[in-house]
């Protein structure tokens, strides 16, 4: 099982940085003046730390992230806070998501996604006996840290991401049997705050009309839908080429991070992208299967946790590149260009293969 899932992560990485190479062209030239910046950047400060962090993470056991759980999720709780220090934060397209520290940047969100899945599978490791006992009054610390987090994400502003995490949390609760009413109360409550905070911000006020009406604003807020569509629709079942796409030469926005997937649609068509969902299903099916079969509660919930994370990533960055959701942002797991998704995602997959080479020993 863990070659497996070895394999598939690898196949994600190798699938993405082809596409980066593609996508990126038009970008690279414009803004360095230079076809493949973008993929050889994504190659030296992507995948070859994330392969280093892989190899690493690996062969770290998995029982050692349960002592250190709670330091780990204050300190990237502190990375979020200094990203509104001045000197510190990088702000970027209206938004503060970046911290630079001694030349080192990268993004705080990121680093606390695995941070608090390792924080709450231990605590929910530790309650897993009691489970079905626990009362809003138990559980009242994990929604006070939920709603911190929450503030500081949409102060960046950030809603996609706390949209992520808090379905992570929802995620791993129900695999935990929390009791379905208190899921429920909490994912109406979370329904509501980002309704809320949609109506009254007004360029998610926009995201939310472009969902609602495509042809609305063609040309503004519903332009980056519209041609994604027009970039999917355009493939076809074969798509129009590898390297061949019209869409990534400056008619689409974001074409190597949020709108990878409409190029992927357009150049490998929809065999191409049935294709790389296949490799999700199959990267989770199998994770989902070593967490079943591990004894090992903390274990179990890491696995499921990572899981969900790439689920919830994968159905909101397709979803809104489709036209099924209003978009938020969110990029493509192992493929969207960025350092710090891919090599902090594939240090929570080398987590992941450590389990996976030890859960047959079915520890108590």
């Amino acid at each position: 099982m863990a070659k497996r899932i070895s394999i598939l992560t690898f196949m994600l990485i190798a699938f993405g940085l082809i596409m980066i190479s593609s996508a990126g062209i038009f970008e690279s030239k414009k803004d360095f003046n230079s076809d493949y910046y973008y993929f050889y950047h994504q190659l030296l400060y992507g995948v070859l730390p994330a392969v280093g962090a892989f190899l690493i993470f690996s062969r770290v056991p998995y029982r050692y992230w349960k002592k250190f759980s709670l330091p780990l999720l204050i300190i990237s709780l502190s990375f979020l806070v200094l990203i509104f220090v001045p000197s510190l934060g990088i702000s970027a397209k209206g938004a503060t998501r970046w911290l630079n520290l001694h030349y080192v940047s990268f993004q705080p969100a990121e680093v606390f996604k695995f941070t608090f899945i390792i924080y709450l599978a231990s605590w929910l490791s530790v309650r897993a006996k009691g489970i079905n006992n626990l009362t809003l009054e138990s559980i009242a610390p994990l929604l006070i840290v939920l709603g911190m987090v929450g503030f500081i994400l949409v102060a960046q502003p950030d809603l996609g991401t706390a949209i992520v995490i808090g379905g992570i949390a929802m995620f791993m609760f129900f695999l935990a049997n929390i009791r379905l009413r208190y899921i429920t109360a909490l994912i109406l409550v979370a329904t509501l705050l980002v309704g809320g905070l949609s109506v009254v911000s007004p360029y998610r006020l926009q995201r939310l009309t472009a969902f609602l009406n495509p042809n609305l604003d063609v040309q503004g807020s519903s332009y980056q839908l519209n041609q994604g569509l027009i970039a999917i629709g355009t493939g076809g079942l074969f798509g129009v080429g590898f390297g061949k796409s019209q869409q990534k030469l400056g008619l689409l926005p974001e074409p190597i991070t949020d709108s990878i997937f409409a190029i992927i649609g357009e150049e490998l068509g929809l065999v191409g992208i049935g294709f790389l969902l296949l490799l999700f299903i199959w990267l989770t099916f199998f994770m989902f299967q070593v967490a079943k079969n591990t004894r090992d509660s903390f274990a179990s919930f890491i696995v499921s946790g990572v899981a969900s994370w790439i689920i919830i990533q994968v159905f909101i960055n397709v979803g809104a590149i489709s036209g099924l959701l209003p978009f938020t942002g969110i990029t493509l797991p192992f493929i969207s260009y960025g350092g710090t998704s891919l090599v902090i995602l594939t240090a929570s997959m080398g987590i992941v293969v450590n389990i996976a080479k030890n859960y047959n020993l079915r520890i108590s």
